[in-house]
């Protein structure tokens, strides 16, 4: 009876972990590659300012670079970049966006603030901007 016990629960086990998904394991910077559609921004707190982008597909390449279309018919390049901030709440993720369309070299760049991976296929990135806070919802194309 021990050995059934024990037998069940091993394989129990292994089930659980090898049909789950590993991404949580994986590095922003690989979780982040390929296409992405902005499908949502929420503004939080009084006043108004500036936001680069209000929608549209990213593409983030493993190299760090970058291509964004508008939705509107603008198509640009550039480049990505996550990096890890230690915090005394822990460690955060930021995300930087920089690129130009070349055709009428119109500049967009953002900085998030942080980055949550929600999911495989979501994730959002916020904007702190003194009392207002902007949140950016990205889901997998």
């Amino acid at each position: 009876m021990k050995y059934l016990y024990s037998f069940s629960l091993l394989v129990a086990v292994t089930l659980i972990f090898t049909s789950c998904s590993k991404d949580v394991f994986r590095p922003y910077e690989d979780r982040i590659e390929g296409t992405w559609e902005l499908t949502d921004v929420d503004k939080f707190g009084p006043g108004s300012s500036y936001i680069a982008f209000d929608g549209g597909l990213f593409t983030f390449y493993g190299s760090g670079r970058l291509a964004y279309q508008d939705g509107y018919g603008g198509y640009y390049e550039g480049d990505w970049d996550v990096r890890r901030i230690n915090t005394n709440d822990g460690t955060i993720k930021t995300l930087k966006v920089s690129c130009v369309d070349y055709h009428t070299k119109d500049q967009l760049s953002e900085y998030f603030d942080e980055m949550i991976f929600t999911s495989t296929n979501r994730f959002k990135a916020f904007i702190y901007d003194g009392p207002r806070t902007y949140t950016f919802y990205f889901s997998r194309r």
